[in-house]
């Protein structure tokens, strides 16, 4: 028994619902643990996953956090477009929402410990947001990766735009957010998206040897390592994504993003012809139907 306030707690007195959280042999498993929606995030995967990434980064008996998803099928796909149905309506709670989300990767860049993303499954998004908030990555040689703001009515502006030029470069940043296409895993390994594309069969065999490379290190030299690494990200990170979390929130009320959203729930395509119609024929793009409001 100990009486430190600053150190971790055993992951079942957490209760945690939408995601798992083990330790086991000076690692930390974070789990996205909503398979039936390919892993989505809500607001509750953000809460929890704050609580946990604290954690892992107070327990002096953890030296490196893995963070994956629960099933095969899915990493992680970004946000729950249901759930963001909601702050079309109120864009002033999508900004509280993404604050939370903004947190979560701050905390996660900055645990002072090592992470590894085990992409288990396809990573979508906002999914590949938290992929290179992660140090290292190891991918299944079967998943695809793929950044769809463009093609959905946002933009991935909470990552992905500050970091892909600096991991894979200025010309093929650009062609993943302006054309959203699958990125395969071994082009991602390629590119230097991922570190690792291995069969599915030997993904956690991979993932435990990195660990035990990462662990097999000083963990105060790991930390400061990890905090001059961080400098570009830094950089770039918080002279965007202030101005960029208004931004999104201002413009959830965008026919672009009523399209996006409605189109998925409505399971087909967005009617792109249509949006780009009335701006060539100055038809109120800007407004929703149209409808420009009466100044008179």
């Amino acid at each position: 028994m100990t009486d430190r306030t600053f150190t971790g707690r055993d992951p079942d007195t957490f209760g945690f619902e939408s995601i798992l959280y083990e330790k086991q042999e000076g690692r930390a498993t974070v789990t996205f643990n909503r398979p039936r929606v390919l892993n989505a995030i809500n607001y509750g995967v953000l809460s929890e996953l704050k609580i946990a990434f604290k954690d892992a980064s107070w327990d002096d008996t953890i030296g490196v956090v893995v963070l994956t998803g629960a099933g095969e099928r899915a990493f992680c796909t970004g946000a729950d477009l249901k759930e963001q149905k909601q702050f079309i309506k109120r864009p002033r709670d999508y900004w509280k929402w993404m604050g939370e989300f903004v947190e979560v990767h701050e905390l996660l860049r900055n645990l002072g410990k090592p992470t590894v993303a085990r992409l288990n499954g396809i990573v979508v998004g906002g999914g590949n947001e938290f992929n290179m908030s992660c140090d290292l990555a190891v991918a299944a040689d079967d998943i695809y990766i793929r950044q769809v703001g463009t093609s959905h009515g946002s933009v991935a502006l909470a990552g992905a735009t500050q970091f892909l030029p600096l991991i894979v470069g200025d010309r093929r940043a650009r062609e993943i957010l302006l054309l959203n296409e699958e990125i395969p895993a071994k082009k991602a390994e390629e590119w230097g998206l991922i570190n690792w594309a291995v069969p599915r069969a030997e993904l956690d065999q991979k993932v435990d040897e990195i660990a035990g490379k990462l662990l097999a290190k000083f963990p105060e030299k790991t930390r400061y390592t990890k905090q001059q690494l961080n400098f570009w990200r830094d950089f770039s990170w918080h002279l965007t994504i202030g101005h960029g979390r208004d931004w999104l929130a201002i413009h959830n009320t965008s026919p672009e993003t009523w399209e996006g959203v409605q189109s998925f729930n409505e399971k087909r395509a967005p009617n792109y012809e249509e949006i780009r119609r009335r701006w060539a024929e100055d038809d109120a793009p800007e407004w929703i139907g149209g409808e420009i409001p009466d100044t008179e």
